[in-house]
């Protein structure tokens, strides 16, 4: 079983990027809580608004309703700075507009880490990732390296070369772990405020401690603790 190294906590503020809602409550968000609870200041940015994730409903529809109910999740946790790009769900491209756009929020929000969800091409095994995942991750991770460019995108504000590093969670190369034994609950509580989505899926995601239980007791018996959170972490 893979061991862990211990994710850093040596910062006191990050900013989260992640392409749709429960995108950051699909396994972090115990993180984001215990981190909050140690008076780390983090905001989030939605690239969309998740609305064409329920093939039942139009987009219109379900759009605000994602919103809210991603604003709900945050505040669990203790988020309160939650800003939406949005782009189009299910049609995100990798390139030169989303790093100018991802840069600005990197350049206006400064922050020391920046947090997202996995961008490999698998989450493990014979499985294929989201394109929006891939294409906001990657880009986001080009964005890192622009905000630190003054010559690069200087529209998009003064250069930010502080980030000192940027964690992926859900990556099947994930070698960081963080303990979430103590706020576990919260991020169970954060992945439940999206009913409507959760009322769209069958199996185990429709269940917030059933899916999140199981990955958090395994990572954790590698890391030596109860449950944990695995990142993977690019400097």
């Amino acid at each position: 079983m893979t061991n862990f190294d211990a994710v850093p906590e040596d910062w006191k503020s990050a900013l989260a990027v992640i392409a749709h809602p429960d995108d950051m409550e699909y396994g972090a968000a115990a993180a984001v809580a215990r981190w909050t609870r140690q008076g780390k200041s983090i905001a989030y940015v939605l690239v969309t608004d998740g609305e064409a994730g329920i093939s039942a409903m139009e987009p219109p529809v379900v759009g605000p309703l994602r919103r809210e109910e991603q604003v709900a999740a945050c505040q669990v946790v203790g988020v309160v700075d939650v800003e939406f790009l949005g782009m189009p769900d299910g049609l995100i491209e990798e390139g030169i507009g989303l790093r100018a756009a991802l840069c600005t929020v990197i350049r206006t929000q400064r922050p020391d880490v920046v947090l997202s969800i996995n961008f490999r091409d698998s989450w493990g095994g014979p499985s294929w990732n989201h394109p929006d995942h891939r294409a906001v991750g990657r880009s986001l991770l080009d964005a890192v390296r622009d905000a630190g460019n003054p010559w690069v995108f200087p529209e998009a504000g003064e250069a930010w070369d502080g980030v000192q590093f940027v964690a992926f969670s859900g990556s099947p190369e994930a070698g960081h772990a963080v303990d979430v034994t103590e706020t576990f609950e919260a991020g169970v509580a954060s992945l439940a405020c999206h009913q409507l989505y959760l009322d769209n899926l069958d199996g185990d995601m429709a269940s917030p401690d059933a899916f999140l239980r199981g990955p958090a007791e395994s990572i954790g018996e590698a890391f030596g603790v109860e449950l944990a959170a695995a990142f993977e972490i690019i400097r």
